[in-house]
């Protein structure tokens, strides 16, 4: 959290005193047709304007080959930054390699890259991902009393999100003997996958205590499937990550026992200024982590509109 506030009242004094020219940044963002993503979006736009800096943004549609296009377009064009979403953590030292080659600064956002280290002008802005696995199993483990089934819903495969999430939840549920995973498969990030493999899973007669979700949006899905199995969600304990608005509104019905609230506004607000920083020159942290929260019935309302 320290490095987070240091950095950001270091740049904002930076960015006060430098020049007003506008300057643009590509963004290529995995897809637009992601919930969460869509608030990150309009975070890097908003915080771009504030700073006069323009913005191009790219529709990757989740293929790694277009998202490498769009990023070679943008070193033809000449942007001043980069800001990019990655659809793959696998192809991210390819991607690393073609902006340091072409002199431009990179900035990954949301999505943990692949790369184990960076190259000068090259950061990362997003959160813990083990962190909000880990808190979405704990809270698992509390809510059942150290007993009982979890089944897991899983995002894409090829996002390194999804694998530390995962193994975030794993572990938790590991260290208490009582407590088992017995399912674990990919959704996609989407809620009508997520409800079609749930509903599969209770027509399977699988006997499911809990279910931990990559992401709200999936989470919704599952409680979409046992509504219609006819089952109470409020009996099952169900929980996602995001804290989307849509996520809220179910923690608020007592649908969603939990989200984990990932900060969008601030990873969008951050990138931006982390790129702006990269442009000027300025030392920044290749590693820029914004804190995660626990989000349940309790305080919840403290969460709208952030």
């Amino acid at each position: 959290m320290n490095r987070y506030w240091i950095w950001s009242a270091i740049l904002v004094g930076t960015i006060a005193t430098g020049s007003s020219a506008a300057q643009t940044i590509g963004v290529s963002m995995a897809s637009y047709d992601d919930l969460f993503l869509t608030s990150l979006r309009a975070a890097l736009s908003a915080r771009a304007k504030e700073l006069n800096v323009k913005i191009q943004f790219e529709d990757a549609h989740n293929d790694i080959g277009a998202q490498l296009d769009q990023m070679q377009n943008f070193a033809a064009q000449k942007v001043k930054a980069m800001i990019v979403n990655p659809v793959d953590a696998a192809a991210t030292p390819k991607m690393t390699r073609l902006a340091v080659a072409a002199g431009i600064p990179l900035v990954y956002v949301n999505r943990q890259p692949g790369d184990k280290t960076f190259p000068p002008g090259v950061a990362y802005v997003g959160s813990e991902e083990t962190v909000a696995g880990k808190l979405e199993g704990e809270e698992i483990v509390r809510l059942l009393g150290n007993k009982g089934n979890v089944a897991i819903i899983m995002g894409e495969l090829s996002n390194n999100s999804t694998l530390v999430r995962t193994q975030g939840v794993e572990q938790i549920i590991a260290a208490n003997p009582g407590m088992k995973v017995i399912e674990k498969q990919t959704a996609n990030w989407q809620r009508t996958e997520g409800m079609n493999l749930v509903s599969n899973w209770l027509l399977a007669g699988k006997k499911i205590d809990a279910i931990a979700s990559n992401n709200d949006e999936m989470a919704i899905g599952a409680i979409m499937a046992l509504q219609q199995a006819g089952k109470d969600p409020k009996k099952t304990i169900v929980g996602g990550v995001d804290a989307t608005a849509d996520g809220l509104a179910e923690i608020a019905k007592g649908n969603l026992a939990f989200s984990i609230f990932q900060d969008g506004k601030s990873q969008g607000k951050v990138a931006v200024e982390t790129a702006v920083g990269l442009m000027r020159g300025d030392k920044v942290p290749s590693f820029v982590l914004i804190p995660v929260q626990l989000v349940t019935k309790q305080n919840y309302q403290d969460f709208i509109n952030r």
